[in-house]
């Protein structure tokens, strides 16, 4: 149940797991808003359930595959899903809390997003094989890559740089061991070692931390888990639900088959697992969160080789989900956020992002790049409406007042439409490409007029402005009927270039 490497293994996925829940503490204040009973009496004491939940079950199932094949096997790293967490808290939480100003309905917003994410996950694991079958790895890699520039990387590297002094020393420690492959003296775990460093600076610095702060958050205040059925039923069936679904179904399905290929990557590494009961797990998990008041879906992580290498079993896991559920259940969090500086912990944030951007073009065929490249485009679009909605607000104007003076030169107006539905988008935009890649234009002819069709719907590009200039989903073609004309040419072109093609191969098969 434990050996040396364990420790290491724990220090590691600990440190992984520590920064994003100051992350979420900080974002959930600093963007949504929330009140601290609220993220620290509801929404930690959820995720620690579906941590501990999913740490013990993964660690009897390496326990379990130990004993039958006599070698050590690895527990499967697993925790809150960084993807998911920046997405439902910008594009789910964030536009009711606009719309709205309700912490509550926000929160349980999130709660039945999450909810759906672990229903998909679940269902998922029975049709995985077909999912993967029919959409190019280049597509769902790709909305992945976007996300993780956009929402992730780049905003870490503004913190990092904004910061210099605090953020430049962890930025290199994870850099030699994540990046560079080199292992740091004793195989002290870098993210460790980069948590600390940072820590250390940012507290030498005067000024720049605040001990009374960190002397009030001092203190235990238990918070244990509470069923949230109430919330989550009602968000469930608001008309909240309909607007969301362009996030809620491609995030849960990513979380599958990012799921299913660490799955692959732990067998080629040398423990092979269930992959059905190890999908229908990570819901579990997940539905066990959005239950009991976290609004963040759990997943099987990346990296499991890494732990692998350092020699973790099953031992790591178990105490990775007991030590972040003391955490939330004594409302020690809180004191940890006010300890280290989001900046000390930043550079790993970068690297995950770095490593799925680069997997996009790593883990697909070469020849697929160009799909890879414009599978971005969407995610980038949905960051700069974010930028632009906030320029807008602190200049005291509206999205629509901003709109309505740079439209014509900034071509705001495409912006905000590759802005709704991005996920969607890019997923199609790139399947699209891939198949044209390789001359299948059919199915490049299906792939477009599945976006005509969620064009007409309004799942994809459909806007409005509401009466406060705000931004707000549009729904059946009468708001998107350009889109749905283009997406029809665009199918009607590559049906005929099929037609062509066919005859050309048919009159010279050489």
């Amino acid at each position: 149940w434990w050996t040396r490497g364990d420790l290491d293994g724990f220090f590691g996925l600990f440190v992984d797991n520590l920064i994003q829940l100051i992350l979420i503490a900080g974002l959930c204040s600093w963007v949504l808003g929330f009140p601290d009973d609220l993220v620290y009496g509801r929404i930690f004491p959820g995720i620690a359930i579906s941590l501990l939940i999913g740490n013990i079950y993964y660690a009897f199932q390496a326990k379990k595959l130990t004993l039958s094949t006599g070698k050590r096997a690895t527990a499967l790293p697993y925790g809150v899903n960084t993807v998911s967490l920046f997405a439902y808290i910008l594009f789910v939480m964030k536009p009711v809390i606009d719309r709205t100003g309700d912490p509550e309905l926000a929160w349980a917003i999130g709660l039945a997003a999450c909810f759906g994410s672990g229903v998909i996950e679940i269902l998922g694991s029975f049709v995985v094989k077909w999912i993967k079958k029919v959409t190019p790895r280049a597509a769902l890699l790709a909305t992945l890559a976007g996300i993780a520039i956009s929402f992730i990387a780049m905003d870490f590297s503004f913190r990092i740089f904004n910061d210099p002094i605090v953020g430049f020393a962890p930025l290199a420690i994870i850099f030699i061991q994540y990046i560079g492959r080199k292992k740091l003296p004793a195989n002290i775990p870098a993210g460790l070692v980069a948590v600390i460093v940072g820590t250390a600076l940012a507290w030498a610095m005067p000024g720049r931390m605040d001990a009374e702060a960190l002397a009030a958050a001092a203190t235990v205040d238990f918070h244990f888990p509470m069923l949230s059925i109430g919330a989550l039923v009602k968000a469930v069936t608001s008309p909240y639900m309909l607007e969301f679904l362009p996030v809620i179904i491609p995030m849960g399905l990513f979380n599958l088959m990012g799921s299913l290929q660490n799955l692959e990557s732990a067998e080629a590494a040398g423990d092979t697992y269930s992959p059905k009961s190890s999908l229908i797990m990570n819901g579990v998990g997940t539905l066990a969160a959005s239950m009991f008041g976290s609004t963040f879906p759990t997943t099987i992580y990346i990296g499991h080789p890494g732990w692998k290498g350092m020699g973790a079993g099953a031992g790591y896991s178990i105490a990775n989900g007991l030590v972040i559920t003391l955490l939330a259940i004594l409302g020690l969090i809180g004191f940890t956020k006010e300890l280290i500086p989001i900046e000390a912990g930043a550079a790993i944030l970068l690297w995950i992002g770095i490593t799925i951007a680069a997997q996009a073009f790593q883990a697909t065929p070469r020849e697929h790049a160009p799909a890879v490249v414009i599978g971005f485009f969407p995610a980038l679009a949905a960051w700069g409406l974010l930028v632009a909605s906030s320029v807008a607000r602190a200049s005291g104007k509206t999205l629509q007042e901003l709109f309505t003076s740079l439209n014509r030169d900034m071509n705001i107006g495409g912006l905000i439409a590759l802005d709704r539905g991005f996920i969607f988008t890019s997923m199609i935009l790139a399947a699209m490409t891939v198949a044209v890649i390789e001359k299948k234009f059919t199915t490049a002819a299906l792939w477009s007029l599945a976006a005509a069709v969620l064009s007409a719907i309004g799942l994809i590009h459909g806007y409005a402005f509401d009466a406060a200039g705000n931004v707000i989903n549009a729904y059946g073609p009468s708001a998107t009927w350009p889109f749905v004309i283009g997406y029809v040419s665009i199918a009607g072109i590559f049906a005929a270039m099929q037609m062509l093609y066919v005859k050309r191969v048919n009159e010279d098969p050489i």
